[in-house]
């Protein structure tokens, strides 16, 4: 049986579709697994043992559908349900199954803060519209596999982090869902191992204004900083999370990669909320968020700036106790 799998962004959407993806593989006798993705994503299946192609969309979604019918696919597994894929499965005529958004409740929390959304993680909703293939959740959690050429080895890192370290994502997709840096300085301060700020090259001129408030500290808080923003790849960011003690992040792709290495986490939530259904999969973790403000959520996804101009859901955040 050949199976398509879709799911177009970004990245820890994608990681949280990899019980799906796994589960199709092992599950059923003979399937054979792609999946399509925006060509920004491909690099996260280098090493999936459980794809065995990836398509890309690089142009127009015409040219992606001439390569997927010549595939000739039994079924669709549809897990990002928009007009896009909604799109490109009728012009392929392949039986398909998706997964429910959820949109309806999800604008009725976000417009009015009325809660009707049920208590399901977004992964077991993606289990759920592969179900009538005949698959189950098998209990095993997110998968990410890191090309062993792009693993991060511990020389690289500063002596005093060879032992043990935090590692501090301080990046995300949306303004919104980041602490300013003043507030990561705040908690910078109350984690009391060495730190290893993770993140893109976007991150990297954050990621120097801690670095240098560090490094202008007596004693050990000079060392106790390393910046790994913008020098990695996503996998051998994902190698330093992958070694660290445990994680503190915000809501954002690299969440969802720790939580597939089964590392503790600490989650920070800005204007999204963990009701939404993506909270870390199947690990230890622990949620920073300020309850109660009566402009929360304001958006499923985020914003470049508070709408309301005060950003109290990431200027009110405490750390006590997260040392």
């Amino acid at each position: 049986m050949k199976i398509l799998v879709l799911r177009f962004s970004s990245i820890g959407d994608i990681v949280l579709t990899s019980p799906v993806v796994r589960a199709l593989a092992t599950q059923l006798p003979g399937a054979e697994v792609h999946f399509a993705t925006k060509a920004a994503f491909g690099a996260l299946f280098d090493a999936n043992p459980y794809v065995a192609k990836v398509h890309l969309l690089t142009g127009s979604l015409s040219q992606l559908v001439a390569v997927l019918r010549a595939e000739r696919f039994d079924h669709i597994v549809d897990l990002h349900n928009n007009l896009r894929t909604r799109l490109l499965t009728l012009q392929l005529g392949v039986p398909v199954t998706r997964f429910d958004k959820l949109n309806g409740l999800k604008w009725l929390l976000v417009r009015f803060k009325i809660n009707r959304l049920p208590l399901v993680h977004i992964v077991q909703r993606y289990l759920a519209a592969a179900a009538p293939l005949g698959i189950q959740d098998d209990g095993r959690g997110l998968d990410y596999f890191i090309p062993p050429a792009q693993e991060v080895p511990l020389t690289a890192l500063p002596a005093t982090h060879r032992a043990g370290y935090v590692a501090v994502v301080i990046g995300a997709a949306h303004a919104t869902k980041r602490l300013p840096p003043e507030k990561l300085i705040e908690l910078c301060e109350q984690l009391a191992q060495p730190l290893v700020l993770v993140g893109g090259p976007d991150d990297a001129p954050v990621a120097e204004l801690l670095e240098l408030y560090f490094q202008a500290k007596p004693g050990d808080g000079r060392t106790r900083i390393f910046n790994a923003c913008g020098r990695f790849s996503l996998h051998g960011s994902a190698s330093l999370v992958r070694q660290a003690q445990r994680v503190v992040t915000h809501d954002t792709g690299l969440m969802h990669i720790a939580a597939a290495f089964q590392r503790p986490i600490v989650s920070i939530w800005g204007n999204t909320v963990p009701e939404f259904g993506m909270t870390p999969f199947h690990t230890d973790f622990r949620v920073l968020e300020v309850s109660g403000l009566p402009c929360r959520p304001c958006s499923k996804i985020g914003y470049a700036q508070c709408p309301k101009g005060h950003f109290r859901c990431m200027r009110d955040q405490q750390f006590g106790g997260i040392g």
